[in-house]
This record gives C-alpha cells, structure tokens and sequence, in this order.
C-alpha cells in the first residue's frame, strides 16, 4: 500500500500544547497514512495558513487564547465552502454541544490519548479524502 502525505494544522497558543498534539497524532498514524505538520499560534496565522496552503485536517486547541479552536472552526467552516475537516482538542468533554454547534467534525479531549487520537485523525482524513 503507497502512502499518501497529508498536512495536519495543529492551533494553539501554547507551544507545549502544540507538541503533546504532534506527539499524539504521530507522523503515522494508520496505515497508507504519512502526516506532516504546520502549526499556527493565533487566530490570524491559522486563517492565513488555511488560506496559503492544502491543509487536510484542523487539529484545533478548543482552550487557546485568545482565539479558541471551537470559534476558528465556527469561522473557517462559515466562510469557505471548502472547509477542511475540523477536529477540536477540549478541556471537559461537557463543551462537545458548542462543539457541535460550530459544526466541528471530531472531538477529543485533554489529556490526548495517541490511540483514541490517532484512530480520529486517520477517520477524518479516510472520509474526507476517500482513503483505501
């Protein structure tokens, strides 16, 4: 099976954060799955990111100040038609409805499990881009 390369932007204000997300996500996280990375600490800098670039997946902290992930997804999903499948790391899994008000693909919670993390991001990236 060939692998096929896909961009994962990871979003938080906090750079430790930004690596437990890396970290648990992996570079493969299934197989015919090769992840690379670009990573935005504020609002402004993941917009243009998902502007600049193909990014196939938002990995999105739901606690980052002052932007959080739940209101980048909200906004992204509401001005592209293109939007690239969204998933938001949070804090208490009681927020999962705001989450789905913003009409966010996936949820996880924190701290990330790489299994439970890994298992997401390969459904995500297999449904959006029709992965064998």
């Amino acid at each position: 099976m060939s692998e096929r390369l896909y961009t994962v932007l990871l979003y938080s204000d906090d750079p430790k954060v930004r690596d437990r997300m890396r970290l648990a996500v992996g570079t493969r996280p299934a197989p015919g799955l090769e992840i690379e990375f670009a990573e935005a600490s504020d609002y402004a800098e993941c917009v243009r990111l998902v502007d600049d670039y193909e990014i196939d997946l938002l990995l999105l902290d739901g606690e980052a100040t002052p932007g959080g992930g739940i209101g980048i997804a909200r906004q992204i999903k509401d001005d592209r038609d293109d939007a690239p499948p969204t998933c938001v790391v949070l804090a208490r899994a009681a927020d999962r409805w705001l989450a789905a008000y913003a009409e966010v693909d996936a949820t996880l919670t924190h701290p990330l499990d790489p299994v439970t993390t890994g298992t997401t991001v390969a459904e995500l990236l297999r449904r959006t881009h029709a992965v064998a």
